[in-house]
């Protein structure tokens, strides 16, 4: 008897974290699915983009790719016949039946400068559409990229004292070991706060522990001719991520809606041209909800993009207001595991593909 490769998909899915996403590429489960998935598409969410750092301290080292990475991937989906298009033509191809062929969208986050230096250059020598996110606050000085000062704070010191929700705590970070641990408890308490006063806590701990919080940032960003550069290139798609780059949710709707919305008119001023797909802050289950979607449709956005992982399907399956990314994560250098990701294998079972029309 002859099995479908949707019989054989369904049944190794329930063994791909036990076996490996390595070994399911070399198993040929990803190429199964990839025909399964035919017409879906995936967007890439990527951030940092810069060589490789030998530095034992880390933490943030998930966010980053390497120009090789990136030209690797490029290379990788032109040969399994992805269409790379922009966020304008997916979302039009979100909204019709689906064709035989997949597409994906890249993205990348932050509105780091090395993006400029090292991102840009490979997408260039390729020919193909991107989307930069920015939070135009970041840009302008009038917000702070907290968790790069985070990772210089802990770097730093080997004893932390701060209180969190109203509790004294104290941390020690001699070991590196202890650093991952120190930085991923403050990254989560200072994540949730409202981006004022994570940038307050932030300025706190680097003016007791002297810490340079200018030098831990210098350079980091993005400055408004590096994104005027980016904003003449026909390819590139320039979309918001508010102000001040804070989890939206532990604001009030109209500090929201402010924040949202501002953060349009200012690219849209600077730039002299239309800002209309945004990015959620953090983007994760938790960081947005059904009243950032709303705020954001309201603010005459075309579409948005998540954190979360999964597949993107034509036919209106997925609310072009939380349309699922794949992030990748840095500190994993193998193409072959973002391919078997990309076919949808390997993801949360509630977001690999959803049904067109559904």
């Amino acid at each position: 008897m002859q099995i479908s490769s949707r019989a054989i998909v369904a049944g190794w899915k329930h063994h791909i974290t036990g076996i490996g996403l390595e070994t399911a590429y070399f198993a040929g489960l990803a190429g199964f699915a990839e025909r399964k998935a035919a017409g879906h598409g995936i967007i890439l969410k990527f951030q940092r983009v810069r060589p490789r750092s030998n530095r034992a301290f880390q933490p943030l080292r998930a966010d980053e790719i390497t120009p090789s990475f990136l030209r690797r991937t490029l290379a990788t989906l032109k040969r399994r016949n992805f269409d790379i298009v922009s966020i304008d033509d997916a979302c039009e191809r979100i909204k019709h039946p689906a064709g035989p062929r997949r597409f994906a969208v890249l993205t990348f986050d932050g509105g780091y400068g090395d993006f400029r230096t090292y991102g840009y250059p490979v997408l260039q020598s390729h020919d193909v559409p991107f989307t930069v996110y920015v939070s135009t606050g970041l840009i302008d000085g009038v917000a702070f990229p907290w968790w790069l000062g985070l990772e210089a704070v802990v770097a730093q010191t080997s004893r932390i004292s701060l209180v969190m929700n109203g509790e004294e705590r104290r941390f020690r970070s001699t070991s590196v070991a202890e650093k991952y641990q120190v930085f991923d408890v403050i990254y989560q308490w200072l994540r949730g706060l409202p981006a004022g006063d994570a940038t307050v806590a932030l300025k706190d701990m680097c003016t007791r522990y002297h810490v340079d919080l200018k030098d831990s940032v210098r350079g980091a960003l993005m400055t408004w001719t590096d994104l005027s550069i980016l904003a003449s290139d026909a390819r590139a798609t320039i979309g918001s991520a508010t102000i001040n780059h804070g989890m939206l949710t532990v604001l009030s709707e109209a500090a929201a809606r402010r924040d949202i919305a501002l953060g349009r008119r200012v690219l849209e001023s600077a730039l002299g041209r239309d800002c209309l797909h945004f990015a959620y802050p953090f983007g994760k289950d938790g960081t947005f909800t059904g009243r950032e979607m709303r705020i954001v449709r309201d603010a005459g956005f075309a579409s948005a993009v998540s954190s979360r992982a999964g597949l993107v399907a034509p036919g209106g399956a997925n609310d072009v207001f939380d349309l699922p990314r794949l992030q990748w994560d840095g500190s994993r250098s193998s193409v072959r595991v973002l391919q078997v990701l990309m076919s949808g294998l390997g993801l949360p079972r509630r977001n690999r593909m959803p049904k067109p029309g559904h």
